[in-house]
């Protein structure tokens, strides 16, 4: 379900799930291997990607969602919402950088878990970015919102959230969503090679986790009643 490895300073975790949709199991497993990551020392930084080549997460669980049998292996429905938005905190806030390396079709809370991650490349020739929510008879969460608006530059954020736009890895290089698009026999290595790269920012794990926290956390910067020059002003250190 989810594999992780550790090469030198960089942590590879893999989706293995097939289409890799999120349901309450698969969303534990996750928060197991961040607890892996969170529980070492040093210079680290993560890359996550999937086994299937088509799929890097084709989203929300819909079949276990729906389904009437309290022993499906997709666990606790009840549990579900905020044991997964707890874990797209924890990712966004991980105290080392990560990569996501977008292999295939991403739609839904794939999509959220690889905006999740600092930096996106994606796969230059196949799959796409989607929040799908409004063509499934959903409504996107004001945390999901909140995610999208701080990670996708107005005005794709409109078009992702309000159009259901799915972006191709060029389109989402243009936007501003992704870093890079790669041919996918070289995605892997590339988001690893990146990840070695930004892995010394986390050499001091609770000066990164802190950056992460200000940016994304309560009373974040961005998302503060006061502009920069009154904060910048009004500093005490």
């Amino acid at each position: 379900m989810i594999e992780l490895e550790r090469h030198d300073d960089v942590f590879v975790l893999t989706m293995t799930e097939g289409e890799n949709r999120w349901n309450t199991t698969f969303t534990r497993a996750w928060a197991k291997a961040l607890d892996e990551i969170e529980a070492s020392e040093g210079p680290a930084a993560l890359v996550t990607t999937s086994a299937n080549e088509k799929f890097f997460s084709n989203g929300l669980d819909l079949d276990w969602l729906s389904a009437d049998d309290p022993g499906h292996p997709g666990g606790d429905r009840e549990a579900f919402g905020p044991e997964f938005m707890s874990v797209m905190g924890r990712t966004i806030t991980l105290s080392v950088p990560t990569v996501a390396a977008v292999n295939g079709h991403t739609f839904g809370a794939g999509f959220m878990s690889a905006l999740c991650h600092d930096v996106r490349l994606m796969r230059e020739d196949r799959g796409f970015l989607c929040a799908n929510e409004l063509q499934i008879g959903m409504t996107v969460p004001i945390p999901e919102i909140a995610l999208f608006r701080h990670k996708i530059p107005a005005p794709a954020f409109h078009e992702t959230i309000m159009l259901a736009k799915r972006w191709t890895a060029p389109d989402a290089v243009a936007a501003g969503i992704v870093e890079a698009a790669l041919p996918l026999d070289q995605l892997r290595d590339a988001a690893i090679t990146r990840a070695a790269e930004l892995a010394p920012l986390a050499a001091n794990r609770k000066n990164y986790a802190w950056q992460k926290e200000a940016i994304y956390g309560e009373n974040a910067a961005l998302n503060g009643p006061h502009g920069a020059a009154h904060m910048l002003k009004s500093y005490k250190g």
